[in-house]
């Protein structure tokens, strides 16, 4: 078929060139006008952009201005309600000055630990008995273990500006003395035993074991007496702790024991670096105050030796003596008005100097380390990065002693000279061992302490006595069953065992909550990957109140103890329960970093408003600078059901505004809300809002509660570690 003919009239009209000029022209106008009408509206806008600029910046302006006109009148107040601090150390000085003294008159025959001659002569009359039994070791071993943690307790409550140097190296040596002292009688106690293992002997078997233990030490103990090839499995009665042991040592003369020690005397002895403090916070406030009074002391002198010229040139001139006598009375008044004066001038210059070295102390506890921990081999532990729980267990091979023998009524023992010798396994090589698996790694079995949680499976580390150092080298196949809560592995050599636990497991924090109970009463919830942790803050104590692992509740031994804070924070520490970062943290988590005097005026100005209200993790505080902090504040009411929301709180330690973002935002502005202004302290902008019932309780709130949770804020560190 051939193409379609066109059907007539179909022929489109050509455009001309007149018509399109006229439609390009018409496009032109419209374009042109669409301009223009964007760039007025543009215009437009941008006056009014530009005039809420002037207005916002008009008004931001006045604010400052209004808040630098108060300024002075704030701080001053701050400083007065800030005043609890010192107060609070002084009470503290006070109570261990009484704690000496009740010591002292209760005479009960124990030795101040802070006094050389008394510790001394208690260490050189213990070191002197001789024939202790086990259980003798073990009920003197409260004692010194008591001495060992008031000594600890001194170094640590004590703040550094009222110790001096040759204090701090007597307590220590002390603290050595005291430890090598007591593994020294556990060692003679138990050879003492071992000499009577024949006597001991169970019948069934014909070796002999002994279990002895208390609230701090437990000793497992087994001699091989008959030496029967065949019995190569050692489980202590009632427990399943035990060893798999090779051929060579069931046929030999030995003694297996495991002496496990609630405490940790080891890890003291490894080096591990600490901040060092800065200079102003080592010189002590008696140099400080010392210093100023004698210049106070000359200026106060001076003035009163002019002022006596004075009144003696005017006795001088005038010659009857009623008026000499009255001159001399008015000298009087003033040398005793010039006295008094001496006397508060001196007075209010300790305060203030006691005041910064107080906040010195407490900025030193959240400024971090300037230099990282020592650099440590592939099998080395890290104490700054691990921490060991759950206590120390001493695994000995030792030398099975001659053994008591009756003659005629008596029995007869043969003490060796050397005392109690451990036995070398493996022993060095020799020929007659040359073999292949001839000493083979002993398995043990070994029971986690109940009152330790392990997040984690715990890792297995041994002693290294001539590196002074834990190592994870000798050790293998660990196997861990959390129901039994019974750890399993094998070791190549016997020495000192202990498990560790990555220190920071339970950081950074996943967020925070501090709430007051009432007049003198918070409750502090931290929650983190693990676990859920409650604690309440008492005047100046504090107990774990609940535990929540898995979203399940927890029992542990500490929950309703009320304790002192540093008492408290080691046994939270020792129990698994860490939330409590070093000076060398910031190396191991990575943390929302704060300037550290920003973030300690936040801690000390909620802890005087934390009897009324309530503060918690603002997500926003990970968008603001390391200049600033967010939080989220609520007063908290008692008769009125309390407010759901909350208000979001600015602070950069010297001026402070609410939010006019919330929770829910989409994204962060440090716009000021609404209607409000801007404070020079956290205090007088949460004081702006509060009601008269919540100031009251604040103004009510007790020095040393105040302390106390302030010391529990830069302890957590929740601002950077959230």
């Amino acid at each position: 078929m051939g193409p379609k003919a066109k059907k007539p009239g179909s022929k489109k009209k050509k455009t001309t060139k007149a018509e399109r000029l006229k439609l390009l022209q018409e496009e032109e106008e419209k374009r042109l006008k669409e301009e223009e009408e964007a760039r007025l509206k543009y215009e437009k806008e941008e006056m009014e952009r530009l005039e809420i600029q002037r207005i916002e910046k008009e008004k931001w302006l006045q604010l400052e201005e209004k808040d630098l006109g108060r300024r002075n009148e704030e701080l001053d107040e701050l400083n007065l309600l800030e005043g609890c601090f010192p107060e609070a150390e002084r009470l503290k000085q006070d109570t261990r000055l009484l704690s000496q003294w009740k010591h002292y008159i209760q005479c009960d025959g124990s030795p101040d630990p802070s006094i050389s001659q008394e510790i001394n002569t208690f260490i050189s009359l213990w070191r002197e008995e001789t024939n202790e039994t086990f259980e003798e070791v073990i009920a003197k071993s409260k004692l010194v273990l008591n001495l060992i943690e008031k000594l600890k307790l001194i170094l640590l409550e004590t703040p550094p500006y009222d110790l001096q140097d040759k204090n701090i190296i007597q307590y220590r040596g002390s603290i050595l003395q005291l430890q090598e002292l007591l593994q020294l009688k556990f060692n003679v106690a138990t050879e003492i035993l071992l000499r009577q293992a024949s006597t001991l002997a169970d019948l069934d078997s014909g070796n002999m074991e002994k279990i002895i233990q208390d609230e701090n030490v437990t000793l497992y103990v087994w001699a091989n007496l008959k030496k029967n090839p065949r019995h190569r499995s050692v489980r202590f009665s009632g427990t399943q702790i035990g060893f798999e042991i090779p051929r060579i040592l069931a046929t030999s003369d030995i003694a297996l024991r495991l002496l496990h020690t609630r405490y940790d005397h080891v890890s003291p002895l490894h080096p591990v670096l600490t901040p060092v403090p800065k200079e102003e916070c080592t010189s002590t406030v008696t140099e400080l105050v010392r210093d100023e009074v004698k210049n106070v002391e000359e200026a106060i002198s001076k003035e009163d030796q002019e002022e006596t010229k004075q009144q003696e040139s005017v006795s001088n001139i005038i010659l009857e003596e009623e008026i000499k006598v009255e001159e001399h009375d008015d000298i009087e008044v003033q040398k005793s008005s010039a006295g008094e004066e001496h006397e508060a001038i001196t007075c209010e210059l300790e305060i203030k100097l006691l005041s910064k070295t107080v906040s010195t102390a407490q900025l030193l506890l959240i400024e971090n380390a300037h230099e990282k921990p020592d650099t440590f081999e592939d099998n080395d532990v890290d104490l700054c990065q691990f921490t060991t729980l759950g206590g120390v267990y001493h695994l000995d091979i030792l030398e099975l002693p001659p053994q008591c023998k009756p003659v005629k009524g008596w029995m007869i023992v043969e003490i060796l000279k050397e005392g109690l010798q451990k036995y070398t396994y493996p022993p060095k090589t020799t020929e007659e061992f040359e073999t292949e698996n001839a000493f083979p790694p002993i398995e043990v079995t070994l029971e986690v302490h109940e009152n330790v949680i392990f997040f984690e499976d715990p890792i297995v580390v041994r002693w290294d006595t001539e590196g002074k150092r834990w190592k994870t080298d000798g050790i293998s196949k660990v196997s861990y069953n959390p129901e039994e809560r019974l750890v399993t592995f094998s070791l190549e050599t016997f020495g000192p065992v202990t498990l560790i636990q990555d220190t920071h497991i339970n950081m950074p924090y996943q967020s925070w909550e501090l709430r007051p109970l009432g007049v003198n009463m918070v409750l502090l919830t931290v929650t983190t990957v693990f676990t859920e942790i409650q604690i309440q803050i008492k005047e100046n104590l504090c107990m774990l109140a609940s535990i929540k692992l898995r979203n399940k509740e927890h029992f542990s031994i500490l929950e309703g103890k009320w304790m002192p804070p540093v008492p408290f924070i080691i046994a939270l520490k020792e129990a698994g329960l860490n939330i409590f970062p070093t000076g060398h943290s910031h190396f191991y988590v990575v943390i929302n970093h704060k300037v550290p005097l920003v973030e300690m005026k936040a801690y000390r100005q909620m802890a005087l408003l934390s009897s009324a209200f309530a503060f918690g993790w603002s997500k926003w505080n990970l968008l603001c600078n390391s200049t600033k902090v967010v939080v989220k504040v609520r007063e908290h009411r008692t008769k009125e059901p309390m407010n759901p929301d909350w208000d979001l709180l600015m602070f950069s330690g010297d001026r402070a505004h609410r939010l006019k973002i919330d929770e829910d935002s989409q994204t962060f502005s440090e716009a000021l809300k609404e209607e409000t202004e801007f404070h020079s302290t956290l205090y007088h902008m949460v004081k702006d809002f509060a009601s008269e019932e919540a100031m009251e309780k604040v103004g009510s709130s007790d020095c040393q509660f105040i302390d106390c949770v302030c010391q529990m804020l830069l302890s957590t560190r929740l601002l950077s570690y959230s």
